[in-house]
């Protein structure tokens, strides 16, 4: 059985958990939440800080959601947040995906945002997920596109940015276009059963420019992505302050907006 074999591109250093903390079932699971309903027990793979967990345990309350991360730092974090929302019915393990330490049919739902993009296998990914989960249940993925980011106005770094990053990422064994092949990779993993939907986050109030702009420029200096593209010969440091520049100056526009995309699937097992 294959392993984890690619770099988590991001890291997790706090400009990345600035976004993964704002993230929650409504604005990044909404295609899933219909399906939910209270005494399912979930998988939420790649949790991270665990604020999607937290809400997808109260949705399935009294039912029990398992958390899984490959980094266990990260994981302390999602504790904090599920000890915070008063939750005693999340377990928490290090886990990787390739190979997922569970017996067969051992869920009723397993989920996973924006982890496909980021493994070294995602359709080896999806058949452990598959493995995992209940017949009757559902796998669900999410993953953004970022071929299919789209912004005004234009800003030329922000076109150097995404052609960089999208070097950084596949030389580290990820996908960074996985939203437009999710349905692909289910079909390839088994599933015959598979609703494939689209939906963006979209950011052009002020407060969201300057939040969604800021943190990329952090990440682009200071993060572990930072890192990978200078020491993978990719960008200089001078180049990364300019991109990060080039972030600043797109969130101070009065008119800009941004939109991220996403693909999703619900596979029924």
């Amino acid at each position: 059985m294959s392993k984890e074999t690619a770099v988590y591109t991001h890291g997790h250093h706090e400009s990345v958990l600035r976004s993964h903390r704002w993230r929650t079932a409504a604005n990044s699971a909404a295609y899933l939440i219909d399906e939910l309903r209270p005494g399912l027990d979930v998988l939420d793979v790649g949790c991270g800080p665990g604020t999607i967990t937290a809400d997808l345990a109260e949705l399935v309350a009294p039912g029990r959601v398992t958390a899984v991360d490959a980094a266990e730092d990260v994981l302390r974090q999602a504790r904090e947040t599920a000890a915070e929302r008063g939750l005693d019915t999340v377990r928490f393990a290090v886990a990787d995906v390739h190979g997922l330490d569970f017996p067969d049919d051992s869920f009723d739902v397993v989920h996973a945002h924006q982890v496909l993009q980021h493994v070294g296998d995602p359709v080896q990914a999806l058949r452990e997920m598959r493995r995992v989960c209940r017949p009757g249940g559902i796998v669900a993925a999410r993953d953004s596109d970022y071929g299919a980011f789209a912004w005004f106005p234009e800003v030329e770094a922000l076109h150097e940015w995404q052609e960089l990053y999208h070097r950084v990422a596949r030389a580290n064994g990820g996908e960074p276009d996985a939203g437009r092949r999710l349905l692909s990779w289910a079909r390839a993993a088994g599933f015959t059963d598979i609703t494939a939907t689209a939906a963006a986050w979209c950011f052009t109030a002020p407060d969201e420019r300057a939040w969604w702009s800021g943190l990329w420029a952090d990440r682009t200096t200071a993060s572990a992505y930072a890192k990978l593209a200078v020491d993978g010969d990719h960008a200089t440091a001078g180049q990364l302050a300019a991109i990060a520049d080039g972030w600043r100056e797109w969130g101070a526009e009065d008119d800009a907006w941004f939109m991220v995309p996403h693909g999703e699937v619900l596979c029924r097992v």
